[in-house]
């Protein structure tokens, strides 16, 4: 997101890492032709063209592919594993088409399917209604309160014992909690990534914004007091993905008030507000006037990341998705209805 300070100043800050069921790479796929064709149709011929081409779809389902075929076996299956009530599938469908562009079979199945019919042979491959599965691709699984009873852990803990690849696994699900995202804002803590390249860790640490630690202790005594005194300053960030789940405001010293003295405060990390400059545009939602609207763009960048190992076999960005909405809204996405679809325009 672009953070314009007092100063008048901007830069883009990074606002989180999704490391499992991202989603719009489907849906972002098919949205440049519709805003391609809304300019012509308004006239704006030469605006049309500044439109970006991106296809995250075909880029997600070649890192898919790429796990297909290190896993060898022509007749093994790409699982989905979806919701119980899935809103998103045609997000799903755009990759899946993909998949089967390249002659790779899929299925879908719910954590419940998986329970019923599946199992590990004697050389732990994952068995599910009779195919053998290659790569488990969780659009499903992100946050506890999708593992509605034991079933479904034992579930992901069978899928996680297989020879299946994970599309993520437990550690790289894990890599993307808020809490390692604070820790990588830690001094030293990147240069053990990047050793002996400064300047790759000083332009990866100037997309960062304050991140702050809630555990006991000093540091997050300090953290706290800081927090109560200027919640507008900052965003309470639980171990959840972003949508719907953050803490603002208010309720940062509602919330804080009730475990700053216990060891759930550790659950969240605080953030500094990022605080992008408004721009009139207008967002067409069903139910909702069209009508010009002060917005508020994020900007997400699809990647694409195989590894065999410690052997890398491909890590590419492979398109990119904006998100607009009311400024007046502080949190909230596409799915929950807050958020839209959009474009960059080239200027």
């Amino acid at each position: 997101m672009l953070d314009q300070r007092e100063d008048e100043t901007s830069s883009l800050k990074q606002i989180e890492i999704n490391t499992i069921a991202a989603s719009f790479g489907g849906l972002s796929s098919r949205t440049p032709d519709v805003h391609r064709h809304v300019l012509k149709v308004a006239g704006r011929l030469e605006d049309s063209q500044r439109i970006l081409d991106n296809n995250p779809a075909a880029g997600l389902a070649r890192g898919l592919a790429k796990a297909w075929e290190l896993y060898g076996s022509e007749r093994a299956v790409v699982m989905f594993l979806v919701e119980e009530a899935q809103r998103n599938i045609f997000d799903h469908r755009y990759i899946e088409s993909e998949l089967w562009k390249r002659n790779i079979p899929t299925i879908r199945k719910r954590f419940d399917d998986v329970y019923k019919t599946g199992s590990l042979d004697l050389e732990k491959r994952l068995i599910v209604d009779g195919k053998e599965v290659a790569v488990v691709y969780f659009r499903n699984g992100y946050m506890p309160q999708n593992y509605t009873n034991e079933q479904c852990w034992d579930v992901r803990l069978m899928m996680e014992r297989s020879t299946a690849i994970k599309c993520p696994d437990i550690s790289t699900h894990l890599a993307g909690t808020k809490k390692v995202q604070q820790v990588l804002a830690r001094p030293g803590v990147l240069e053990k990534f990047f050793p002996d390249q400064p300047q790759v860790v000083e332009q990866i640490r100037s997309t960062f914004t304050g991140l702050y630690t809630l555990d006991m202790g000093p540091e997050g005594d300090k953290t706290v007091a800081m927090a109560l005194a200027e919640p507008n300053h900052f965003v309470l960030k639980p171990q959840r993905e972003g949508g719907g789940n953050n803490i603002y405001g208010s309720e940062i010293t509602q919330v804080l008030g009730e475990v700053k003295q216990s060891t759930e405060r550790m659950a969240y990390i605080l953030m500094d507000k990022i605080s992008p400059p408004p721009i009139q545009n207008y967002l067409l939602r069903r139910d909702a006037p069209l009508t010009v609207s002060n917005c508020l763009s994020e900007l997400g960048v699809f990647g694409a990341y195989v590894r065999q190992g410690e052997h890398m076999v491909m890590n590419e960005c492979v398109g990119h998705l904006l998100r607009t909405k009311g400024s007046e809204h502080t949190d909230g996405g596409v799915a929950a209805g807050v958020a839209v679809l959009d474009n960059p325009l080239l200027v």
